[in-house]
């Protein structure tokens, strides 16, 4: 047997108002309407529901019983076809799972958690490392928001590009590199290089732009991540090469410098991501709205 779910919302108006024309008006349909309504709660239910005593109507002892629990069921029906959009942040209790560079997560971690501690102290963020291979963890729904210089292929994955940053040069103080009046494309290229790369990648654009120049530099290592490859360059004469943004206050701390880069390459992009299952989900909506906040002061 199929169910219609007006047959519900006709059954909670009728037992409330006690009457077809009262039931009609609250629904905002005709009389003659909510009278065919009527008739088939009846043979649904096999129960008369409303009887009629003298000028009005009375309900039945089965009416009685499932009034409290029609209005229940209407009210969970209700809220699941048309969820409530208001947002409590303050009894909010929700964990999400952001998968940032580990760099943007040292850089825009920390005023990220503030902001949600102030506003909504029962949220707990969960920020966990990239993989060294392309994860569908975002359409799978097992991570909220993501945060890098990649943005995405897939349809369903929504993205904004929220900052960007320039590239720079980072040696170790006394590097000698720092003692020269001009760091040069022919400087530069002569150095030795650490790159940082999740995947272990040796190329890069970089190395594009240099061999339009016709130079080629030696890469002669890698590392897993930005704060792994400054502490190669902290005690060497390797050089990296990285967003301005994210090195500039880590760089006093480890003894570093920074240096232009001699070549004309496109400022590094960030794009907070996420599945389009979250574009309207009160939630994630306030939560972006902070990620796009904290990632923005790049």
């Amino acid at each position: 047997m199929q169910l219609d779910l007006n047959l519900l919302a006709a059954l909670d108006a009728l037992l409330e108002e006690g009457s077809v024309a009262g039931a009609a008006e609250r629904l905002h349909v005709t009389a003659p309407a909510m009278s065919r309504s009527l008739g088939r709660i009846r043979r649904t239910t096999g129960d008369q529901i409303l009887v009629r005593t003298g000028r009005t109507m009375t309900p039945t002892p089965y009416a009685i019983a499932v009034r409290e629990q029609v209005h229940d069921l209407l009210q969970q029906v209700q809220g699941v076809l048309a969820p409530s959009r208001e947002l409590d942040l303050t009894t909010l209790e929700r964990t999400f799972t952001l998968r940032w560079h580990d760099a943007l997560v040292a850089h825009s971690g920390p005023p990220l958690l503030a902001a949600v501690r102030e506003q909504a102290p029962g949220v707990r963020l969960r920020f966990i490392a990239e993989s060294s291979i392309d994860t569908p963890e975002l359409r799978r729904g097992e991570v909220d928001l993501a945060a890098n210089a990649d943005r995405p292929t897939a349809p369903e994955i929504r993205a904004d590009r929220v900052a960007e940053s320039h590239h720079v040069v980072v040696v170790r103080r006394g590097h000698p590199l720092t003692r020269v009046t001009t760091v040069t494309a022919v400087r530069y290229a002569a150095a030795e290089h650490i790159t940082v790369s999740r995947r272990g990648r040796l190329h890069s654009a970089l190395d594009d732009a240099l061999q339009r120049l016709g130079f080629t530099r030696r890469v002669v290592a890698t590392a897993p991540t930005e704060a792994a490859a400054l502490e190669f360059v902290r005690g060497s004469d390797l050089l990296v090469t990285a967003p301005e943004s994210t090195t500039r206050s880590v760089a006093a701390d480890l003894g570093l410098a920074l240096l232009p880069l001699p070549l004309d390459l496109p400022p590094a992009p960030v794009f907070l991501s996420w599945h389009q299952r979250y574009d309207t989900d009160p939630a994630h909506v306030w939560l972006r709205d902070l990620a796009r906040t904290a990632l923005a002061e790049i």
